[in-house]
């Protein structure tokens, strides 16, 4: 699909720009006070300062918060239709492998690699360097720098194969699913035809249902369906949402009141990290949860209508692409929390207690930001290629755009 020329500024690109800082922030600050919330009694019970879980998170948010302003103000966004793009492809891939051969297994995945103190987990920055991988392989394909052949089997190689062994090696079917959200919906936006979308579409479906019920305890987590059914009432696999449940249901309307959870005291399995959505019910109720939910959506919002405004395809596809995956994010962990979708161990964004997962989230915000740079001001090529554009019934010819 071609692109008209816009004004930014009617589009309300700046407007979108605001109010996808002030909810990062607000996401951020929620965070950092529920992370104190979730570790500190813990903390000082142990002979710790109870503030020592919540400096870190403050420090990897400062880096994450430094990278993103980077990407925003420094790096333009036509980089990554480059070779730039190679490079943080390269350090995604080394780190999947790095992972697999010297990693640590933690509850019986192996997703954690340790560097000296520090533990990271490399899975939350291979899907921004996969997902980077796809945008410049489907715009090389539009701008016909490459044959529709040559891109398939790039999207197999660069794409498929890493995916395939994050799934194997890791068991990392949360990040997978994620990761293919992110894709379909660059594609989409790519112009890639619906028919080869949908067949696509089929072939994920049947992985991942082989990838749920073809492995134990992948469908044992099926037990989200009546958690008190898990053959132990209650206290095998389905205890941790049943205590979900009784934190949500403890919370009401307006909450029992920051750090008066009961459920953090080692009822609530990873209650600062995977569940912490479930504190957050029970803290500040239904309407602070709705307040988590509503920040999010005003974040899909603004990523979406940044994508909008894009001056090219290339960052009409990193907006959205990355807009639409982080906050799939967000929504899988609410829905594992909730009850409504099996758990998949998947980090809240900006909220949960993790260095990987809050830089991670803040870099995609970085590059959400440089298009809306991009945008409100385009360099020197794009305006004499806006110029001189000539339209030809507002379609460009595209032998695989949508049909």
């Amino acid at each position: 699909m071609a692109r008209a020329n816009r004004n930014p500024q009617t589009q309300g690109v700046r407007t979108a720009r605001t109010l996808l800082i002030v909810a990062v922030i607000l996401l951020v600050i929620i965070g950092l006070v529920m992370v104190y919330s979730t570790t500190s009694v813990s903390l000082a019970g142990q002979g710790k300062s109870p503030y020592s879980d919540v400096i870190g998170q403050a420090l990897f948010a400062a880096i994450g918060i430094a990278a993103a302003i980077a990407l925003w103000l420094v790096v333009p966004y036509h980089t990554w239709g480059g070779q730039f793009t190679w490079i943080a492809w390269g350090i995604g891939i080394g780190l999947l492998f790095l992972t697999a051969v010297a990693g640590t297994e933690v509850n019986g995945a192996k997703r954690w690699l340790y560097i000296g103190p520090i533990g990271m987990q490399p899975s939350e920055l291979i899907k921004i360097a996969l997902l980077l991988m796809v945008i410049r392989i489907v715009n090389d394909a539009r701008q016909h720098t490459i044959e529709p052949r040559a891109a398939v089997t790039q999207f197999i190689l660069l794409i498929m194969a890493p995916l395939v062994f994050l799934y194997l090696t890791q068991s990392d079917l949360g990040t997978s699913l994620i990761c293919v959200v992110g894709i379909f919906a660059v594609m989409w936006m790519g112009g890639i035809s619906g028919r080869l979308l949908m067949g696509i579409g089929i072939v994920v479906a049947a992985a991942a249902v082989y990838a749920i019920f073809g492995t134990g305890f992948r469908s044992g987590r099926l037990v989200y369906l009546d958690p008190w059914g898990d053959g132990q009432g209650g206290y095998g696999t389905g205890y941790n949402i049943i205590r979900s449940y009784y934190a949500l249901a403890e919370g009401g309307l307006l909450g029992v009141g920051i750090g008066n959870s009961h459920e953090k005291f080692d009822y609530l399995f990873a209650s600062e990290s995977d569940f912490i959505f479930a504190v957050i019910g029970e803290e500040t109720g239904l309407v602070g949860a709705l307040v988590v939910v509503a920040l999010f959506l005003v974040v899909l919002y603004a990523g979406l209508k940044i994508s909008e405004g894009a001056p090219d395809e290339l960052g009409a596809m990193i907006s959205g692409g990355f807009a639409i995956m982080l906050v799939f994010q967000a929504f899988l962990n609410i829905g594992c929390t909730i009850g409504v979708l099996p758990t998949t161990g998947k980090p809240l964004p900006f909220i949960s207690s993790g260095g990987t997962s809050i830089v991670s989230s803040l870099l995609i915000i970085g590059l959400i930001l440089s298009v809306e740079r991009g945008a409100e001001a385009p360099d020197k090529h794009e305006r004499r290629r806006q110029e001189l554009r000539v339209h030809a019934g507002g379609r460009e010819d595209q032998p695989w755009a949508r049909r």
